[in-house]
């Protein structure tokens, strides 16, 4: 079985603590972190990683065009299916590929997935098992039915159909802009139901998070955590920090819960593995090569101009002001040509008398 995560360097704290709790529990996972940044620096190499892969060395294509539209919250996320695809073919021998969210925990062996992967192409958690948290049920409207914190394949060729299919909207529709329907890769997931054999995965101990914390009915039995009868085998710590004890406030009694003892147990082993303080690492593909700081506006105008994008070898050798002038005079030229050339259509069918009537005529004349 291959686990693997996918982070930017920031997040090299949360993929530590993630890491530690796989090879303590599932000893024969083999456990991979796939980095977007440009470099492997010395610090970023942990004991419990087998492997640290830096996405632009598993991207096929142009990694710079790519990435450079991408903000931080939407890299790590845009490459994964990519990154699937570059499993499938560095790790033959493998049948079972799992991805985990950095901010995950594991608690014990995926007895269950293990099981369910051996003939079930595709398994999803979704972010809720029971009707009534209305907050909850609106934001996986919102933000996707299915939470891809977690996702397991297995190597059939549904599986890799899923992946490829998944690959290539990421490429082109992985961002943060739930006004036009996407939210980064999770969104998509909703469709994925619709077109491949998909497993609805409803195991109350795999993907547990803040947000399933409603009613939850978590318990401990002989030193064993449980959801209504379901082993834990991992929590997802979604928004550790404010939003989760948020929802730890509003959702759970007053006074002791096995979820608030775990919670802050997942905390001291969090922040030490930040003890160097490697979360505020700057992201390598936040500047130009210059130095200069690539500005959200010019990332948003670029990725909604193809004709920029696909002309430009590579954007992070220029600049802001580059790409102010292009993407905005850039798109007065086109607007002066189409122009132009209804002008020309104009003359070339219906002649020269009528096009300088219908002038006028804008014209108020």
């Amino acid at each position: 079985m291959l686990i693997f995560t996918s982070i930017c360097a920031n997040y090299l704290h949360k993929a530590r603590t993630l890491a530690k709790s796989v090879k303590e529990n599932i000893p024969d996972a083999t456990f991979v972190v796939c980095l977007t940044e440009r470099e492997i620096l010395p610090q970023f190499n942990y004991p419990y990683f087998d492997k640290i892969v830096l996405a632009k060395d598993a991207w096929e294509g142009n990694f710079n065009r790519f990435i450079f539209k991408h903000a931080i919250v939407e890299a790590s996320t845009a490459v994964k299916g990519q990154f699937f695809r570059y499993l499938y073919e560095k790790f033959p021998e493998e049948q079972k590929f799992i991805y985990l969210d950095p901010d995950i925990y594991v608690y014990s062996d995926f007895i269950e997935l293990r099981s369910l992967l051996d003939t079930r192409p595709i398994v999803l958690c979704p972010h809720l098992l029971d009707p009534g948290n209305i907050d909850m049920e609106l934001s996986s409207t919102a933000h996707g039915v299915y939470n891809l914190g977690f996702l397991g394949v297995n190597r059939s060729q549904e599986a890799q159909n899923f992946i490829n299919w998944w690959a290539e909207r990421l490429y082109l529709f992985c961002y943060d802009d739930i006004a036009k329907g996407i939210f980064t890769d999770q969104k998509w997931i909703d469709l994925a139901p619709c077109f491949f054999d998909v497993e609805i995965f409803k195991h109350r101990g795999y993907d547990f998070a803040p947000w399933s914390l409603l009613n939850c009915g978590m318990n401990v039995e002989k030193g064993r955590y449980n959801v209504k009868g379901d082993p834990i085998r991992f929590i997802h710590y979604s928004g550790y920090g404010a939003s989760a004890e948020k929802c730890m406030r509003d959702w759970l009694p007053e006074g002791e819960h096995p979820f608030k003892k775990l919670y802050a147990e997942y905390a001291e082993i969090h922040d030490a593995n930040n003890a160097d303080s490697i979360s505020k690492t700057p992201w390598t593909y936040s500047c130009y090569t210059s130095g200069e700081k690539i500005e959200d506006s010019i990332r948003i105008k670029y990725r909604k101009d193809y004709d920029v994008m696909f002309s430009v070898e590579d954007p992070f050798e220029l600049s802001n002001d580059y790409f102010r002038k292009i993407l905005i005079n850039g798109k007065n030229i086109k607007k002066i040509n189409r122009t132009l050339f209804k002008a020309i259509e104009i003359i070339r069918t219906q002649g020269l008398k009528i096009f300088i009537m219908k002038l006028y005529k804008k014209l108020g004349r």
